[in-house]
């Protein structure tokens, strides 16, 4: 499996992209679990029409992970073709303010962080640090750490990666997640997501109250493989709490609803221990 992921590192960005198409459908038509998924969040979000979309833009982000892992961090980031908002991070920047970028699963997220990596790095204003949980693919593992490790700071998934996190963010450096990730039990609570409960992560919520400036952001990707454009919001209200966070979450994923990663099971039950929503 490592040899095939860096022969497709090695492969042109439109065809990586025509091949996650075909993936995506795939996976839609043979597994009747993901179909289920996929159909329900769609139809919760209220963006039905952006179904059949959603369902190809799902194989692309896998398709495109070798590259953005593999390959140097100039010809990774060059794939950024268009950036709106950057004028938040130079005014933190100024401020002297530890960033917090939130990134839902929507367009390419694993391209946002490598992009401001190498600005910062020019920049002399300090790393990103990510949080980083080990996967479960033996053969894996070092192939992320060494491609996105190679850009970024890698903390573990536990209270000593938090703690990392919080130190950044106080050193004024920046911090990235993903705020729509499902957390485990006892690490988040019940907060509406599109009008249905979800359980949500209050890890964000509780590194926004350490007075970072929080930015949202996402990379769209283009039609035939053409690159990303990089967009970078200011939260619209508080995002203090989770039930912010997931609001903020849903205005951007209905900027580009095709991209967001439908599939992924937002909704999972209540876990044991956590009160009902």
């Amino acid at each position: 499996m490592g040899f095939l992921f860096r022969l497709l590192a090695r492969l042109p960005l439109p065809v990586l992209h025509n091949l996650g198409a075909l993936l995506g459908w795939l996976a839609y038509l043979l597994s009747p679990t993901y179909r289920r998924h996929l159909r329900e969040n769609i139809a919760q979000a209220g963006v039905e029409a952006a179904r059949g979309v959603a369902i190809a833009e799902a194989g692309k982000t896998l398709t495109e992970l070798p590259k953005l892992w593999l390959r140097p961090q100039d010809e990774v980031v060059a794939r950024v073709v268009k950036v709106s908002g950057w004028e938040l991070v130079e005014a933190a920047w100024s401020a002297g303010r530890g960033i917090l970028f939130l990134t839902p699963h929507l367009g390419c997220f694993e391209v946002t962080a490598q992009y401001y990596a190498s600005r910062s790095t020019h920049a002399a204003h300090g790393p990103m640090t990510v949080l980083y949980r080990r996967p479960k693919q033996a053969w894996l593992g070092p192939i992320i750490e060494n491609g996105r490790g190679a850009n970024l700071k890698l903390a573990p998934a536990d209270v000593s990666g938090v703690k990392k996190l919080i130190k950044a963010l106080r050193s004024g450096e920046a911090v990235g997640m993903l705020p729509d990730q499902a957390p485990k039990e006892g690490e988040g609570v019940w907060a509406p997501f599109f009008g249905k409960p979800a359980y949500t992560m209050t890890l964000a919520a509780r590194l926004a109250q350490t007075g970072a400036t929080v930015i949202f952001a996402y990379a769209e990707r283009l039609h035939y493989g053409a690159g990303y454009h990089l967009k970078l919001f200011a939260p619209e209200g508080d995002v203090t709490t989770p039930a912010g966070i997931n609001y903020e979450i849903e205005r951007i994923v209905n900027m580009c609803p095709g991209q967001y990663l439908g599939g992924y099971n937002r909704y999972k039950g209540k876990p044991a221990s956590s009160a009902n929503p």
